[in-house]
């Protein structure tokens, strides 16, 4: 389907480029928030990366899947805008702050809330693949040409962030535990 859709914008079809954008938007904001841990900042990342895309369409190899380049684009553009921001936001502050994010992911959030705060104190070489792994199906082979990476350097961080991931889901068991009824 991109690639049709990318034949059509290289022919000047402005419409093919909207069917691209409503397409990609969600998930494109989803990462940028996963990744920038702002959701001002993300959405910065996304409308740059957009840009960067119709503006770069022509160096896109139209033999290869669409998604990898769409999301190295995102990334590159996530870690410019969060360079450029000195802003730090505690990460509850935007799932609290933000009664909409959880109706866009269409789940609880009170569910899904320690998950996401075990993801986000990952540091960044380890959060990013998790977040393109699990969060946006994309193979570790694609996650490797996202982050220009070798292939097993992707599989050992998945490896050691996973392993990080259960440790403070543990911890946070434990502390439940505890503290008890």
């Amino acid at each position: 389907m991109e690639q049709s859709w990318i034949i059509e914008i290289k022919a000047g079809n402005r419409q093919a480029f909207k069917s691209l954008y409503d397409e990609y938007f969600d998930y494109a904001m989803r990462v940028a928030t996963a990744v920038t841990r702002h959701e001002g900042n993300a959405a910065d990342a996304v409308q740059e990366t957009f840009i960067r895309v119709y503006e770069h369409l022509d160096q896109y190899d139209i033999n290869k899947p669409f998604k990898p380049w769409f999301y190295r684009i995102l990334i590159n553009e996530c870690k410019r805008v969060m360079g450029q921001s000195a802003r730090v936001v505690p990460v509850e502050h935007e799932w609290e702050n933000d009664p909409n994010l959880a109706k866009r992911d269409n789940y609880a959030l009170d569910q899904y809330r320690e998950l996401y705060q075990a993801i986000q104190s990952l540091q960044e070489h380890h959060r990013i693949p998790i977040i393109l792994k699990y969060l946006h199906d994309l193979t570790e082979k694609e996650i490797a040409q996202v982050l220009d990476l070798n292939l097993n350097t992707v599989k050992s961080r998945l490896f050691k962030a996973r392993r990080k991931l259960k440790a403070a889901l543990e911890g946070l068991k434990r502390r439940d535990l505890n503290d008890g009824p």
